[in-house]
């Protein structure tokens, strides 16, 4: 390693021009991200300011057409991304910057405490500038992006140091939309227009205790996504928010809900226009993305031969796909169980049992006696015990006697009343009115005078 210098500078220029350059290099950072830096960001001190000529020296205009030698260095950037069991002084190394300005440009992160060197993910991306001369190149500022919603800063100061910053975006709260006609799937639709994964993925977790995605969604059928995204000041989304509105027009069924957070208990749920929740007892399917792969019924079992009760039902998906409680519960059992392999059980109240089967591991925490929510993941698809492939089997059990998940009969949630669906209403009509805004031919009705449900 290089020795490093604090008090090192070009012969060919003043500290004056390099703090301008720096202050330069730091405004073309920021204007390309669109960031701002925070005003507690930074609590080292900042170097005093170099002491004035007796006479101000000429513009560097001036200076560039006095003498073409003394002209300025080129400032030159250069994007790098962290790879797996590397450093991130070694990523500004390959990138060109001395071993000695790597490191007290990235400490001058650390010791700030924007970042934690210890937690810093493959892929990360890096942007450095670079001043360019004969003489070589010198590192004058790096930029870390952590998350969407912030990048971090060391910038080289007059005396060759370095000073860290927090450049936060200037983030506001936009509300789109996407809807129209599933062709192959509705992923690939919505993904299409514009929403995100998480937008389809909230969309199926919505309608998850109504439909099966994989043999209930057909062709033709209509959707729509309302849903919040986080915009910087050019309009570009940083990051998705919360779904506010899904509604499914099909063959299956037709149904529509809304966002809403009741006061009285403070839970987020979805609500159709009566104010009856879209949340059931148990949901249908616990798992996202799986087509079924064997139904329940009598069947011949692949393995044994035998033709006997298949007791649940199948769903074929990828080793590691989260798998969620059905509903709220105590888990009795989280353990290997003869040929169900890794295997969870769970105890709900009036009489159900709920049990997953075949799972490559459990979720952190889970043990026998663990209270869980509904929603909550609790293990991931594998292929143990008696198994052709991964897949999840689960079992819905009423009082001791199995029974077909996809057609049982479940207890809805929660039916909005009184003052709370007054404000509700209010809620639905809000969004509403940004669904008419956004292109969706509706009209925005009053308030219901009862609560009755819907399909």
């Amino acid at each position: 390693m290089s020795k490093f210098n604090p008090g090192r500078s070009s012969q060919r220029m003043s500290n004056g021009l390099k703090s301008g350059l720096t202050l330069a290099a730091v405004g073309a950072l920021g204007g390309a991200t669109g960031y701002w830096i925070s005003q507690n960001a930074i609590e080292q001190p900042r170097p005093a300011a170099p002491v004035a000529a007796e006479s101000a020296p000429p513009p560097a205009a001036v200076i560039l057409e006095a003498d073409a030698a003394h002209a300025l260095p080129r400032m030159e950037r250069r994007r790098g991304q962290l790879r797996r069991n590397s450093t991130l002084i070694e990523t500004l190394e390959d990138l060109g910057a001395d071993a000695a300005d790597a490191y007290y440009a990235l400490h001058a992160l650390y010791d700030t405490e924007l970042i934690d060197p210890r937690r810093t993910p493959a892929g990360l991306e890096l942007e450095a500038v670079f001043q360019t001369s004969e003489a070589g190149d010198t590192l004058v500022a790096v930029t870390l992006k952590p998350d969407a919603e912030r990048s971090l800063i060391a910038t080289r100061t007059p005396e060759g140091g370095y000073l860290g910053a927090e450049l936060k975006a200037k983030l506001s709260t936009d509300v789109r939309r996407v809807a129209g006609t599933i062709e192959t799937s509705l992923y690939d639709k919505s993904r299409a227009l514009g929403a995100g994964d998480q937008q389809v993925v909230d969309f199926a977790q919505i309608f998850a205790y109504d439909i099966d995605f994989q043999r209930e969604v057909h062709p033709g059928d209509k959707f729509e996504i309302v849903y919040e995204a986080l915009v910087d000041e050019r309009g570009r989304q940083i990051s998705s928010g919360n779904v506010l509105y899904a509604e499914l027009d099909g063959k299956a069924l037709t149904r529509g809900f809304y966002r809403f957070q009741p006061e009285d208990d403070r839970l987020v749920d979805y609500f159709d226009r009566s104010g009856k929740s879209a949340t059931r007892f148990l949901m249908k399917t616990p798992i996202n993305g799986a087509r079924i792969s064997s139904s329940f019924g009598r069947r011949r079992h692949p393995i044994s031969g035998y033709t006997r009760l298949h007791k649940g039902t199948d769903f074929a998906a990828p080793t590691g796909t989260p798998i969620y409680a059905a509903g709220n519960g105590v888990v009795e059992r989280a353990s290997r169980y003869g040929g169900y392999g890794h295997y969870i059980r769970i105890r709900h109240a009036n009489g159900y049992k709920t049990a997953y089967a075949h799972l490559s591991r459990y979720a952190r925490g889970l043990r026998s006696g663990k209270r869980v929510r509904q929603g909550d993941v609790i293990g991931y698809v594998g292929s143990t015990g008696a198994s052709t492939g991964p897949h999840l089997h689960y079992e819905v059990i009423k009082n001791g006697e199995h029974v077909n998940a996809m057609r049982l009969k479940l207890p809805t949630g929660r039916t909005l009343e009184g003052d709370v669906l007054e404000r509700f209403d209010d809620a639905r009509r809000a969004i509403d009115r940004h669904r008419l805004d956004l292109g969706a031919e509706i009209e925005i009705a009053a308030a219901p005078q009862a609560a009755t449900a819907t399909q």
